[in-house]
């Protein structure tokens, strides 16, 4: 990944909030579930098993979003994309939104497990943080024999017009308390991945966003 000073440094801040992000959701399933096993002895064989889960699942998370910084080559495997999708919403509240899933169930594609559940799990996070009811957030997928499309898509008040043409720019922030660097680093991902993460539509239609890799 040949970047200069500026983009490396932005990169590394990118990096930087994912991890603190990380490491904050599993510090709070380890919460939970310490606290569970204490209250309900019965049940702690489980929540130690969870916390185990979580506490690997963020380590392995880390140790690829610092490949990234570092600019290493990743490995990819064939990845049911289903299954990236539910990965991705694995610490989000089921009953936070209604999610359409409009996809093949056997859809695979070459793709680096962790670091594309952590794109989709950005888009739905987005999703959720700009609304003010239970949104509705369908998620398509087509693939051919040029290319793997993703699609998000949610019914919020949409992402405003100054901003759609500088989402994807470190710091820019699209809705109150984030960070300005989910959808940066999400796109970083998608390019390492060959691809390309855009924004298709914009207020007030709701929001659009579509992950096109290569084949």
């Amino acid at each position: 990944m040949n970047t200069s000073p500026n983009e490396r440094l932005a990169l590394l801040g990118e990096i930087a909030a994912e991890i603190a992000h990380e490491l904050r959701n599993a510090l709070q399933v380890v919460s939970t579930s310490a606290f569970v096993g204490r209250t309900a002895p019965h049940k702690a064989q489980a929540q130690l098993e969870r916390i185990s889960r979580t506490t690997e699942g963020a380590q392995r998370l880390i140790d690829d979003l610092l490949d990234l910084a570092r600019g290493d080559t990743f490995a990819r495997e064939p990845v049911t994309v289903l299954s990236a999708i539910v990965s991705a919403r694995e610490h989000l509240d089921p009953d936070r939104a209604t999610y359409i899933d409009d996809i093949d169930s056997a859809m695979q594609f070459p793709l680096h497990p962790r670091l594309f559940a952590r794109v989709l799990s950005v888009l739905f996070d987005n999703a959720l943080a700009v609304s003010s009811g239970v949104p509705k957030v369908t998620t398509r997928a087509t693939l051919d024999d040029a290319s793997l499309v993703v699609e998000v898509e949610d019914d919020g008040p949409g992402v405003p017009p100054d901003l759609g043409t500088r989402i994807f720019e470190p710091l820019v922030q699209g809705r109150a308390g984030g960070t300005g660097l989910g959808l940066s680093l999400a796109s970083r991902i998608v390019r390492a991945h060959g691809g390309l993460l855009e924004l298709k539509t914009l207020a007030p239609e709701g929001a659009r966003f579509r992950i096109v890799l290569p084949r």
